[in-house]
């Protein structure tokens, strides 16, 4: 009985080759274990652009090209009725900037619809990435496959109307600016809309609106259609770029033009973004 004790003894320290436990293990049930950080917005809204970008690029390029043939088409047409003026300004412009509205306003609340309706906001909502990564990358994905519609759209007006090219560079300003405000306004239609089919057409009412109202200059239109045009986000765009096209540009109000453009493009992100945190909810 005396030998025992110092195995005992020594069973109770622990032998030489033994480790110290890890830290929760054999704590009981009511050991937590700590989360992984939740991912930061800006890798996070990249992962989601590449993934939307490389996803959406064999469907949409077609539609890419339906709409920039529309805008040409309005621009052919309209040189029957315009020959120049602030009316030409007007028309190069508007239809530039509808190439935008057709992708960012029209396709993306057709997407979000889709995938709404599909369950596939369950599986972004299982991720652990910011609600504003996942509106911002899909918006900023379809925005991007607008830039070449939109450069095509603006230099062969400026050619048909024979309007300068010096001003086209505002464009790098006016496509992301208008595209966010235009996406920010689909993915809400598409997030808040019940069904994918009220969906579609929110959006094409979206486009059509952006067509009738950005593409006429609006002195001589009636004040109730005029306060309908202030209220489209893409018309402070279109704005911008048209005042280009003058003898000589009123740079202040360009600029003044395309700050309202970027603070209505916050605005309409940041409603996408409560929508999405709704529907992935519901």
């Amino acid at each position: 009985m005396r030998e025992a004790a110092p195995r005992d003894e020594a069973a109770s320290h622990g032998g030489p080759g033994d480790e110290p436990a890890a830290d929760g293990a054999g704590a009981g049930p009511s050991a937590r274990v700590p989360l992984a950080p939740r991912a930061r917005l800006w890798p996070s809204l990249g992962a989601v652009y590449r993934a939307q970008l490389s996803r959406a690029r064999v469907a949409r390029i077609p539609l890419l090209f339906v709409a920039t043939f529309q805008s040409l088409g309005i621009m052919v047409l309209m040189r029957g009725v315009v020959d120049g003026g602030a009316e030409a300004r007007a028309v190069v412009a508007g239809s530039s900037v509808l190439v935008v509205a057709f992708v960012a306003l029209n396709l993306l609340a057709q997407y979000f619809g889709q995938l709404r309706a599909g369950g596939g906001l369950d599986h972004y909502a299982t991720l652990p990435v910011p609600a504003a990564s996942v509106v911002l990358g899909a918006a900023a994905a379809y925005a991007s496959f607008t830039v070449p519609g939109v450069l095509v759209t603006a230099v062969a007006g400026s050619l048909l109307y024979q309007l300068p090219l010096g001003g086209l560079w505002v464009l790098l300003a006016v496509v992301p600016l208008a595209g966010a405000a235009l996406a920010g306004l689909g993915a809400a239609l598409g997030l808040l809309a019940p069904r994918p089919e009220l969906a579609t057409l929110g959006g094409q009412l979206g486009m059509s609106a952006a067509l009738l109202l950005g593409v006429l200059p609006g002195g001589g239109l009636p004040l109730v259609v005029q306060w309908a045009r202030d209220l489209l986000p893409s018309t402070y765009g279109v704005e911008a770029f048209a005042r280009t096209f003058e003898p000589h540009p009123d740079w202040g109000s360009v600029a003044g033009d395309l700050g309202v453009c970027a603070a209505v493009g916050v605005l309409s992100l940041a409603v996408a973004t409560r929508a999405y945190r709704w529907a992935a909810t519901r």
